[in-house]
């Protein structure tokens, strides 16, 4: 506990590096108005006459949908889905808007994934209350723990997977909140052609077995000055989760973790309507104890919402400790926001199971188009292709990276 308050009192500075503003109504009718969607150009495709301005200021959930067919772990296509929904539960110039997304897949080889998660702002931003709940059939490349093998120096784990991850958190002081969570993650029927291969190929003992389930208890700490989280404006976003996961709650194994994320976002022509934001990503997450089980170690791609490593294989790279930084530089390429663009770039590492240092770092870079599908709840559809050595991917979901 001591290092978990530890860090985050050095945290602070990173919080506090600028003074935030006051909440404003980012759905002002002036602005929006010299702004397109794609549900205007349906409009005009299709002759739909558009409804008033006072009508759609009173409206109050935007919904985007997403259709993809895409690559899965393991070979094969699978359709996915991503439908988002935002809205305000207050007075949204002193509410953030809230979000929930359901991103279904399936195909034709028995591989399937049922993922909600939720993000939720009660009125006057009083309580957070976030979600994370996911039903997975999920094949999934393995290259053990470290950074040092090759790429084609790998197994494939083929699991069911359950996870409920549920926190609230209570407004301290403006823009600062504090909570407890409930974690759950049930990974079932793990294996590999070969029984046994998990441990062996690895070399880690915890969670290595056919099940591994994991029940704990997490304190929570946010520090959020940006009203959008779908499209994020200019702001800071600080958060700290602590998790502890006793065997009296059910865990097989004793264990703790720390996450840590930082957010900075910079807009650099603050009195344009045209983006122009610069935006900064750094996470640190820790094994705090022997015994986490193999599968909830720190791997990247494995962030809580599955974004980082644009351009790396998911679960590429686990260790015991993980770094991660990204930064991203956005822009409009109309003046009336239909098209932007994207350019990132990241460099990751984790530590190395023999004397638990960051000895190798792994760069990816890339580019992406956005095309603004719902001009009210600022949703994005983002098409971003990334790369690394041996390795590129291209990428399509709702809303941005971070």
């Amino acid at each position: 506990m001591s290092k978990f308050l530890l860090t985050a009192l050095l945290l602070l500075p990173c919080c506090l590096w600028a003074q935030p503003k006051m909440i404003k109504d980012t759905t002002n009718t002036d602005t929006l108005d010299n702004q397109r969607d794609l549900i205007d150009v349906a409009r005009s495709l299709f002759n739909v006459r558009p409804r008033t301005i006072k009508a759609e200021k009173d409206k109050s959930v935007y919904f985007s949908f997403l259709p993809v067919s895409s690559a899965v772990p393991g070979g094969g296509k699978a359709l996915f889905t991503s439908t988002t929904a935002g809205f305000y539960l207050g007075d949204r110039n002193t509410t953030y808007i809230s979000s929930v997304t359901f991103a279904p897949y399936f195909n034709f080889k028995g591989r399937y994934g049922l993922p909600v998660r939720s993000n939720i702002w009660l009125k006057n931003n009083s309580w957070n209350i976030l979600g994370d709940t996911r039903i997975l059939i999920y094949p999934q490349y393995t290259w053990g723990l470290g950074g040092r093998r090759d790429n084609n120096d790998k197994i494939l784990l083929d699991y069911n997977y359950i996870r409920l991850y549920q926190s609230a958190l209570k407004r301290i002081q403006p823009y600062f909140f504090a909570g407890i969570g409930y974690n759950l993650d049930y990974y079932i029927n793990v294996k590999t052609d070969n029984p046994g291969e998990v441990e062996k190929f690895t070399g880690y003992t915890f969670g290595t077995g056919k099940n591994s389930f994991s029940s704990g208890a997490s304190i929570n700490l946010l520090y959020d000055t940006r009203n959008n989280s779908i499209n994020p404006l200019p702001g800071v976003y600080g958060n700290i989760i602590y998790r502890f996961n006793p065997r009296i709650l059910g865990s097989i194994d004793h264990w703790q973790s720390l996450y840590i994320d930082v957010r900075k976002y910079i807009s650099l022509n603050p009195a344009s309507n045209k983006k122009n934001v610069l935006a900064f990503w750094s996470y640190y997450w820790t094994s705090l104890t022997n015994g986490t089980p193999y599968l909830n170690l720190p791997s990247i791609g494995w962030d809580p919402y599955q974004r980082s490593g644009r351009g790396i294989e998911q679960n590429r790279y686990r260790g015991e400790k993980l770094f991660y930084f990204e930064s991203e530089y956005r822009s409009d390429i109309t003046r009336n926001g239909l098209f932007g663009y994207v350019l990132f770039a990241s460099v990751n590492s984790v530590s190395e199971p023999n004397n638990n240092r960051f000895a190798f770092w792994h760069p990816a870079a890339g580019a992406g188009l956005r095309i603004k599908f719902n001009k009210k709840s600022g949703t994005n559809i983002g098409i971003d292709y990334g790369f690394s050595k041996g390795y590129s991917a291209i990428m399509v979901n709702l809303g941005e990276a971070f």
